[in-house]
């Protein structure tokens, strides 16, 4: 565990010393969510709590959605890039050699970067958000507990996610379609783009069993207090559920690409 605890801090100085990117991050993240609390503000007035969420509800998940973003590397960045190019190469051979698992390996490196997008760039923009709009703060520090418990479950759901899509590259000599792929569905599903509980039907209902809504929805519901008592238990049990069930598969995937791994040029 020491090692892999190594592997996260070392991760989080690396992506602290981008300080420049960290602020322009900053500033993006802060203007989409200034734009898209407008948009969700005039949509709210003229659809009174639809999805179960007043105004109020509504542009806090909107500054969320903005702060989470790249805890779950949900529209890029992340290891995906450095772990494909290592598959691509061959340099992947190396890391195989290394005495430890290679799956946990990754999840500590990327658990690392999320941290500091949670410090880095997750509570600027939230912050900037509430001073110029009035947003939903939880009073219970029990809240803000089960929220980082949330968020935390779902970024390993969000590595497993992306591990998986990046194993392709092991059959695939161009992961790049495999990622743009995985960046719609994320995007969509997660509720990035509009919150799934206003999503039509039987859209809505598969949205909200899919991983992806680990992400990003029920951390925002936790957040808002929809979820409590047993229902937040079976938020938790949801979002465990899928981080078990991904990482097992991440374990089965990883040992068939490793069965045959051929590296480019010999």
């Amino acid at each position: 565990m020491r090692v892999y605890a190594a592997i996260a801090w070392r991760t989080f100085r690396r992506f602290s010393t981008y300080r420049a990117a960290t602020v322009a991050g900053v500033f993006t993240n802060t203007v989409f969510g200034f734009i898209m609390a407008f948009t969700y503000i005039a949509l709210w007035k003229a659809r009174p709590n639809l999805g179960g969420y007043d105004v109020q509800d509504a542009v806090t998940y909107v500054f969320l959605g903005q702060s989470l973003g790249m805890i779950g590397a949900l529209w890029g960045g992340g290891f995906k890039e450095e772990l494909a190019e290592r598959i691509r190469s061959g340099d992947i051979a190396v890391d195989l050699y290394r005495p430890v698992d290679l799956q946990a390996w990754w999840l500590a490196s990327d658990l690392g970067r999320a941290a500091f997008h949670l410090l880095g760039r997750g509570i600027p923009p939230t912050l900037i958000g509430a001073f110029a709009f009035s947003l939903h703060l939880p009073a219970d520090p029990l809240t803000w507990a089960a929220f980082l418990l949330s968020v935390l479950l779902g970024a390993v759901v969000c590595f497993s996610i992306n591990y998986l899509f990046t194993l392709c590259g092991f059959w695939l000599m161009d992961t790049r379609g495999v990622h743009q792929l995985a960046g719609v569905l994320a995007m969509f599903m997660s509720g990035m783009l509009l919150p799934l509980n206003i999503f039509p039907g039987w859209l809505g209902d598969i949205a909200r069993v899919l991983p992806w809504s680990s992400a990003l929805q029920i951390p925002a519901d936790i957040f808002l207090g929809k979820h409590r008592g047993l229902d937040l238990l079976q938020a938790f049990a949801f979002q465990a559920t899928w981080a078990l069930v991904l990482w097992l598969a991440g374990r089965l995937l990883t040992r068939l690409a490793t069965r045959q791994v051929v590296v480019q040029g010999g």
